[in-house]
C-alpha cells in the first residue's frame, strides 16, 4: 500500500512560516510598524508597546526565521526592516487560494443548478368530508 503524502498547502513551507509568524498580535503590530519602509531599532519598536526589549527581540527572531524581517546595521545600532517579498509571496498564495475557492464554488453552483429538478405544482389538499 503506498504511503499517504501530505502536500504543503498553497504557497509552500515558506508561506506557512510567514502565516504562522503573522498569527501573533504582537508580531503583526511589529510588521505594521516596519511597513513604513524605515529600518527601526529594537528600542524604537518597543516604544509604546508596554513590552521589554527582550520580548520584542524574541518576536523579531520569529519574524526573521519566517523571512518577514531582516536585521541591518545603521551605525552602532542593529535595526530591523520588513522584507516585502515575503509578504508579497504570502499575498500571492492567498490570491491563488481565493481563485481556487471561487472556481470550486462556481463549479458547485453550476452542478447544483444543472441537477435541479423543476419545481412541481404543490399537491392540492382535499377538504375533509367531500368526495
Amino acid at each position: 500500500m503506498p504511503k499517504a503524502t501530505h502536500e504543503t498547502p498553497i504557497g509552500g513551507a515558506r508561506c506557512a512560516r510567514v502565516f504562522s509568524a503573522l498569527g501573533d498580535e504582537t508580531r503583526l503590530a511589529l510588521v505594521a510598524r516596519l511597513s513604513t519602509g524605515q529600518p527601526l531599532s529594537i528600542a524604537r519598536l518597543a516604544e509604546g508597546r508596554g513590552q521589554s526589549r527582550q520580548s520584542i527581540t524574541k518576536h523579531l527572531r520569529v519574524l526573521r526565521h519566517a523571512g518577514v524581517v531582516r536585521g541591518v546595521r545603521q551605525g552602532r545600532e542593529h535595526c530591523f526592516e520588513l522584507r516585502r517579498e515575503a509578504i508579497d509571496d504570502a499575498r500571492a498564495a492567498l490570491d491563488r487560494l481565493t481563485r481556487e475557492w471561487e472556481m470550486a464554488l462556481h463549479r458547485l453552483k453550476h452542478m447544483l443548478e444543472s441537477e435541479a429538478v423543476p419545481s412541481q405544482e404543490p399537491r392540492r389538499k382535499h377538504k375533509r368530508g367531500t368526495s
